[in-house]
């Protein structure tokens, strides 16, 4: 169990998927500009991370390994990652359409975010069993989550607030992400 929260420790704080490893910053940049499109953002993301790190293990361990097919690796893990964000689309287009119209462009972007294609690798780099691929899987889709959550939350309060015309808009933003990422670094002593 200790082995477990650590790992979640590590995806979320430590080695967070947006703001460590910078995965996946198109929707990060893109779906934070209210905090109702970067939840339902979120949300999208955990669910096709965590769906998309176990099927890519089973797709590994039971089909590209087996018939010697690792090569073909990166398009077999494009392709069930593709699949899942048509799932996640439909869904919301007929439960959420509000939700579905204000992620727009974004929601078919997770199929490229090099933030699941990421996971799904790096699953298979450190040579997860099962369980620890559900756990890192799930654990750094939270951690892009609350990346992006928090940050929504500071572009919001940035909207209200009076700044320099020079910094308004994209520059804060990447301010912003700059500084959200030097304090996750603090996090890094919790790594080792």
């Amino acid at each position: 169990m200790t082995e477990y929260l650590l790992l979640v420790v590590y995806a979320v704080l430590v080695n967070n998927i947006l703001l460590a490893q910078f995965l996946g910053n198109c929707p990060f940049l893109g779906t934070s500009q209210k905090m109702s499109t970067a939840t339902g953002m979120a949300m999208a993301v955990i669910f096709v991370l965590t769906f998309a790190g176990v099927i890519t293990w089973a797709v590994q361990w039971y089909v590209l390994v087996p018939l010697e097919l690792e090569y073909l690796q990166t398009i077999a893990f494009i392709l069930v990652i593709a699949a899942l964000v048509q799932l996640v689309e439909i869904v919301l287009q007929k439960t959420a359409p509000a939700l579905y119209s204000a992620l727009g462009i974004f929601l078919p972007l997770i199929t490229t975010n090099c933030a699941v294609l990421g996971v799904a690798i790096i699953n298979i780099k450190e040579d997860y069993d099962f369980a620890n691929t559900v756990v890192f899987s799930f654990a750094s889709a939270v951690g892009f989550g609350l990346a992006l959550v928090l940050f929504a939350g500071l572009r919001e309060r940035f909207a209200l607030s009076r700044m320099p015309k020079a910094l308004q808009g994209t520059v804060s933003g990447l301010i912003t992400a700059g500084l959200m990422a030097l304090a996750f670094q603090g996090f890094m002593k919790l790594g080792g």
